[in-house]
């Protein structure tokens, strides 16, 4: 992987962690049309990218997370209590979710899937009843983890999981969104901290791999301070599904592109 391999997929993460279209899947599919093999370092760049995405949510909603009132502790028992469903499962079945990551295949059937969910799930929650995020309670907020835990299937998206779940549970569009947001905080943390901790020795070994993961996090910092600001915006007036329009095209594209005969494997 070179500088310019890892700005762009530093880019496609920072545009689509917060968006209901699957980073993960975005960028096994770019790793693939970059021709980056799928080596070890590639693996831990694309989870370990994610640090920068997750303080462009603590920097977006730092009132959330350090002006501190008798509701603040109730918030970070909430998140604590909605990751552990991601974090038990991501550990049990990691070996098996590392596997799934190497295929597009994978990638492209749960795209269309999840896109023809998002066509219609505007109209499946149309009343509901939590429009704050201090309305979440903590079953509600478990409830809401173990939907994220879909995500650990390459394509789902954990924004698409979570906020499904978050609506499902009676959160308005723009709470069940901002919720994904706040969430996406100690689930990502925790899978950079663990990929981070597998790897050091790949990084201690090959000192050029820590610039690439500076530029990278710094990228994807960036980018997703704006995908963020917009993605609210087109929630609240547009809904879901464009983006479940999206998701089907780029789903049909990849099927197709395999059953053509494309060597997508990375």
């Amino acid at each position: 992987m070179n500088v310019f391999q890892a700005i762009i997929i530093a880019i496609v993460e920072g545009l689509t962690e917060f968006l209901p279209i699957s980073s993960t899947g975005h960028m096994i599919i770019v790793s693939a049309l970059l021709g980056i093999g799928k080596d070890d370092f590639t693996k831990l760049f694309e989870v370990v990218i994610q640090l920068g995405a997750i303080l462009a949510v603590v920097v977006f909603y730092w009132r959330k997370f350090f002006v501190f009132d008798k509701n603040r502790l109730n918030f970070y028992l909430k998140l604590a209590v909605a990751v552990i469903p991601a974090l038990i499962l991501g550990f049990l079945f990691s070996k098996k979710i590392d596997a799934l990551l190497e295929s597009p295949l994978t990638v492209g059937i749960t795209l269309l899937v999840g896109g023809i969910i998002l066509l219609f799930v505007d109209n499946w929650f149309k009343e509901p009843t939590i429009i704050t995020e201090e309305k979440i309670d903590i079953f509600t907020a478990l409830r809401i983890g173990f939907y994220q835990c879909l995500a650990l299937i390459p394509g789902t998206s954990r924004s698409a999981a979570s906020i499904v779940g978050g609506m499902q549970q009676k959160l308005s569009r723009s709470v069940a969104a901002e919720f994904s947001f706040f969430l996406a905080v100690p689930t990502m943390a925790a899978a950079t901290g663990y990929k981070l901790l597998k790897g050091k020795e790949l990084l201690m070994a090959h000192p050029d791999n820590l610039k690439l993961l500076l530029i990278g996090n710094i990228v994807a910092f960036v980018v997703a301070l704006l995908a963020i600001k917009f993605f609210i915006g087109a929630v609240k007036k547009y809904g879901f599904k464009m983006w479940g329009y999206y998701r089907i095209i780029v789903g049909i594209i990849i099927i197709a592109a395999i059953l053509m005969g494309y060597n997508l494997e990375v």
